[in-house]
C-alpha cells in the first residue's frame, strides 16, 4: 500500500471535475478495506461537507464490496456454516459488528440449555428445554408491533433486543439446537417460517421423517403434519413436499434477504433495495 499516494488521493475527493472524481475514487476502491480507517480519519478532521459525503459513501462502498465478497465465499464454499451466512448479511447494516460477541451470546444461551440437558430426554422434552431457556430465561419473543422493521433481521440486534421476526428467531434457535447434536433445522412456509425436528436416527426416503416442528414465533409450540395442511389450505396453497421439509441454508439467507428488501422498500430506502437485491442475486 502506498501511505504517500492515499493522502494525497483524498485531498482531491472533492474536485468538481465528475472525471477526475471518478478516476480518484476507482484508485482509492482499488485499496479496499485497508484504507477505511485513513479515510475514517479525514472525515473526522474535514469540515468540507462534499469532502465528508464522498468519503461516506466510499467507506460505505468498500465495506458492501467486501460483504459481496463474503457471501460469494460463503456461498460457493457450500454453505454449511448459517451462523457465518447470516452474520455475512448483519455486515451489510453493521460494517463494525464485533462478530465474536454475537458468538459469544450464541454459546451462552446453548452452555445454559446444555446444563439444563443432563440427561437423555425425549425430543419434545429436549424442545421443552430449550424453550424454558430461550423464552424464559433470556426472554426472547415476536416482534409483534413492529414487525416489518429491518432491524429484526439482524441477528446483532435480535440477540441484543429478544425481539425478532419469524426466521431470525428461527436461525438463533436452530443453531443452538444443532450446536447441541439436536436436529433441528428450517422450513421455508409460504407467509411463515418453522423448524422441523427430525429423526436422523431413523431415517427413510420419505418426508425426512420429521417427528414434529417447532413454531419459534409462537413461544416453540410443537405442532404437526396436519396444522400444515390446514395452513395452506386457508392460504389456498397448493401443497408441496418443500413446505414440509428441511430447507438449505442458502434458501434460510435468501428469506433473510428478501424479507430486508420488503422491509426496506416500505421504508422507501431504494438505495438499501438495490444493495440487496444485489446480495440476493449473488446467492441465487
Amino acid at each position: 500500500m502506498n501511505e504517500k499516494e492515499i493522502p494525497a488521493l483524498i485531498r482531491l475527493l472533492d474536485d468538481p471535475d465528475p472525471e477526475i472524481f471518478q478516476h480518484i475514487e476507482d484508485r482509492l476502491l482499488s485499496y479496499g478495506e485497508d484504507i477505511v480507517s485513513y479515510l475514517e480519519l479525514e472525515w473526522e478532521k474535514s469540515f468540507n461537507p462534499i469532502l465528508q459525503e464522498r468519503l461516506v459513501n466510499l467507506i460505505h462502498k468498500i465495506q458492501f464490496q467486501n460483504v459481496k465478497m463474503d457471501l460469494e465465499l460463503w456461498y460457493n464454499s457450500g454453505s454449511f456454516d448459517l451462523l457465518r451466512g447470516i452474520l455475512i448479511i448483519n455486515r451489510y447494516q453493521y460494517p463494525d459488528l464485533d462478530e465474536q460477541k454475537v458468538i459469544n451470546q450464541i454459546e451462552e444461551i446453548k452452555r445454559e440449555v446444555w446444563m439444563q440437558m443432563m440427561y437423555e430426554s425425549s425430543p419434545s422434552e429436549k424442545v421443552r428445554l430449550i424453550n424454558n431457556v430461550f423464552y424464559h430465561i433470556y426472554g426472547f419473543s415476536g416482534n409483534t408491533t413492529n414487525h416489518k422493521d429491518p432491524q429484526n433481521s439482524y441477528i446483532s440486534q435480535v440477540l441484543e433486543s429478544k425481539k425478532g421476526n419469524q426466521i431470525s428467531l428461527a436461525i438463533i434457535y436452530s443453531i443452538i439446537a444443532q450446536k447441541l447434536d439436536i436436529p433441528i433445522y428450517g422450513v421455508n412456509l409460504p407467509q411463515h417460517f418453522i423448524l422441523a425436528y427430525v429423526d436422523e436416527e431413523n431415517q427413510t426416503q420419505y418426508d425426512n421423517d420429521v417427528l414434529f416442528y417447532i413454531n419459534v414465533f409462537n413461544r416453540g409450540y410443537i405442532f404437526g403434519r396436519r396444522d400444515i395442511d390446514l395452513f395452506l389450505k386457508q392460504l389456498k396453497v397448493q401443497p408441496d413436499r418443500s413446505f414440509y421439509e428441511p430447507c438449505s441454508n442458502v434458501d434460510i439467507i435468501k428469506r433473510v434477504l428478501r424479507n430486508l428488501i420488503s422491509a426496506y422498500e416500505e421504508l422507501g430506502s431504494q438505495d438499501k433495495v438495490n444493495e440487496i437485491k444485489e446480495l440476493l442475486g449473488i446467492v441465487s
